[in-house]
């Protein structure tokens, strides 16, 4: 990782980003990431800060708006999604999304280092980690190998899905993706306290693979992710959160 404004230096305890080169509003960071998608969605992407010459100018240091805490789903890839480039997203994958002391540590960084005033958990629908550990719940068997970290991570997830009622796989994928949101949360006091700031957000979307559109499922501040979506044409999803 960069250090922003800097060749190397190591982190430090003070957020350093210039706030007139990024998107330092929650609520502006996340509309962008809004529009960019929708561009995606009609398929009239403008690829922008893909240049040679913003590779040169950005680097130097690093300025993202947003974090993305995305499942590691091959089609799952932010920048492309949200027709985003380089320096804009500080992207953080696992399969699952699921949110490790390593994941949480690099959450940590961009949102305290270099200031991203937005973090988003990126999941989708039929995703691949939530079935494996329905699969594991349902037969009682645990994979074999470093898998089986990913699936206990979900398996809360199922048993909240459980309790609520909710049966179907992307209803359970929507209660993961929150439960994801949750976790964050509660387990950084740091971000939790630049969320209590106002200086950060946190929203849960689900993308959808087929449409290429995301839709928000949480938020935390609740009432955040107000902006319309390409999939709020969706009858079953719903238009904030």
């Amino acid at each position: 990782m960069s250090h922003t404004g800097s060749s190397g230096g190591q982190p430090g305890p003070q957020r350093t980003t210039d706030r007139s080169t990024a998107l330092s509003e929650p609520a502006r960071a996340y509309a962008e990431l809004v529009a960019g998608n929708r561009r995606f969605v009609d398929g009239a992407p403008r690829h922008p800060n893909q240049d040679a010459g913003h590779r040169a100018a950005v680097a130097d240091g690093q300025h993202p708006f947003a974090v993305i805490v995305g499942c590691s789903d091959s089609r799952l890839a932010a920048e492309i999604i949200f027709d985003r480039g380089l320096g804009d997203l500080f992207v953080v994958r696992t399969a699952g999304h699921t949110a490790g002391p390593e994941v949480l540590g690099s959450v940590e960084y961009a949102v305290t280092v270099l200031g991203t005033p937005l973090v988003v958990v990126l999941g989708h629908d039929s995703c691949g980690a939530v079935q494996a550990a329905r699969e594991s719940a349902a037969t009682g068997t645990a994979p074999s190998g470093h898998l089986r970290a990913v699936v206990d991570a979900v398996l809360p997830s199922l048993r909240r899905a459980v309790s609520e009622g909710v049966d179907d796989i992307d209803g359970i994928v929507d209660i993961h993706i929150a439960q994801t949101v949750e976790t964050l949360l509660g387990q950084s006091p740091v971000l939790a306290d630049e969320v209590a700031r106002g200086r950060c957000a946190v929203v849960g979307v689900s993308y959808r693979l087929a449409a290429g559109a995301v839709r928000p499922v949480a938020a935390v501040p609740a009432g955040f992710a107000t902006v319309e979506t390409p999939a709020s044409t969706d009858p079953a999803a719903p238009a904030t959160v």
